[in-house]
């Protein structure tokens, strides 16, 4: 006979990953905006992913090892955390998109009881939301063998409901689908012989431009500014590269877009090609798009490093850049209420539209005065605008 006694071990547990007289491990999350402290041999046991990391790393003067996880949002670690010292996860009032990317980063940490439990809750329990975002759902688990039922999920949708893929306005920017073997024999028809025909060789075809606003010059400029150069990067030389994430003529100018798509992406930057004129604005945020949780109308985001910029092209003769000076109010996150009508929001530059379609009203805002929150403004008229097209670039290390 057995006595367990786990409720109370578990809060015992979490009593000591707050208690901060014996850590030993400091991890920092979402751009270093939070440092979470932790005990190197309950991370060790708990995780191998921790385990592989703390070997790798020296500790500093005080024995205290530092790990950086820039990517992972705080809401979302604080989870995982818990979950780790006390084996408890509080999934009440949270969206199911939160769910989503809770399970991802379990995944990444490799906990595999909490990544398998997350994944078999979404399949079994939000079958709805996996269908109405399955570009997104397709896109975070191409390549990755540890989501088979979600795999199995995905494939069973393109094979009953083709037209939910075919018919979704990014189909074409999808990884190619693993769709399964589904051969039908017939006792009817006769085998047909296959004719092959052959085709004279063609040249190559040429790589579509990865931007239709901005040149690879303007992405040199911006890569300088995030790596805050005193000089610009050549073209060839530059150490990133854009991964394009949303287009608004690919998926549409609704503000609910922008951030079914780029919720849980840090480090992008947003260009808009503004209606009418060779006017080139955008912004960088190093931090995550994410949600303001237990917050009614959105909260503000801190940062050193988000700067709104105007680049040169055509009648714009010069490029202005003007960095954040007020880090507190660097990047608005507008709460879910406002997401038909709001979307990326820099304070002195931000993105609205009263007919929930950025591309049909005069609604986007640029501030042309001084403010409190960037140095200098990056537009003279005061005038708001519609716009051509924006995109959407998550900005991404090269290989070496």
């Amino acid at each position: 006979m057995s006595l367990n006694f786990f409720d109370k071990l578990s809060q015992n547990f979490i009593e000591l990953l707050n208690d901060k007289d014996d850590y030993n491990v400091i991890i920092d999350v979402e751009n270093k905006e939070k440092s979470f402290t932790a005990h190197s041999n309950i991370l060790k046991y708990r995780s191998p992913y921790f385990r592989k990391e703390l070997e790798n790393i020296q500790p500093n003067e005080n024995n205290i090892k530092t790990i950086i996880k820039s990517s992972v949002p705080v809401q979302i670690f604080d989870i995982i955390l818990k979950y780790i010292y006390g084996g408890v996860v509080n999934l009440e009032n949270v969206e199911t998109r939160f769910i989503f990317d809770l399970m991802l980063a379990a995944n990444e940490f490799e906990l595999d009881e909490l990544s398998v439990k997350l994944e078999t809750l979404l399949v079994e329990t939000k079958a709805s939301w996996l269908k109405s975002y399955f570009s997104i759902i397709y896109r975070a688990i191409f390549n990755k063998n540890n989501f088979k039922k979600l795999e199995n999920f995905c494939n069973d949708i393109i094979a009953k409901h083709p037209n939910l893929i075919f018919e979704n306005s990014d189909f074409t920017s999808l990884p190619e689908f693993a769709v399964p073997d589904r051969s039908v024999k017939s006792n009817i028809l006769p085998a047909r012989s296959e004719l092959v025909t052959e085709l004279p060789p063609c040249a190559e075809e040429s790589k579509e431009p990865f931007s239709t606003i901005i040149s690879k010059e303007h992405a040199a400029e911006i890569f300088s500014w995030i790596d805050r150069k005193t000089t610009t990067y050549s073209t060839i030389d530059v150490p990133y590269e854009f991964e394009l994430i949303l287009s608004g003529t690919r998926d549409g100018f609704a503000p609910q877009t922008f951030w079914n798509i780029c919720h849980g992406h840090a480090k992008t930057v947003v260009v808009v090609k503004v209606k009418g004129t060779d006017e080139i604005l955008g912004g960088y945020n190093p931090l995550t798009w994410d949600n303001p949780y237990n917050s009614e109308y959105g909260k503000w985001m801190k940062t050193k490093d988000s700067f709104i910029f105007s680049l040169k092209n055509g009648n714009i003769q010069n490029t202005i850049l003007s960095r954040v000076k007020k880090p507190e109010n660097a990047i608005w996150i507008t709460s879910k209420s406002y997401r038909n009508n709001a979307g990326p929001n820099f304070g002195d530059f931000r993105l609205y539209s009263d007919l929930s379609n950025f591309n049909l009203d005069n609604a986007n805002y640029c501030n042309d005065e001084v403010s409190d929150y960037y140095e200098k403004p990056i537009r003279i008229s005061s005038d708001r605008f519609s716009i051509a097209n924006y995109e959407v670039f998550k900005v991404i290390r090269k290989k070496a």
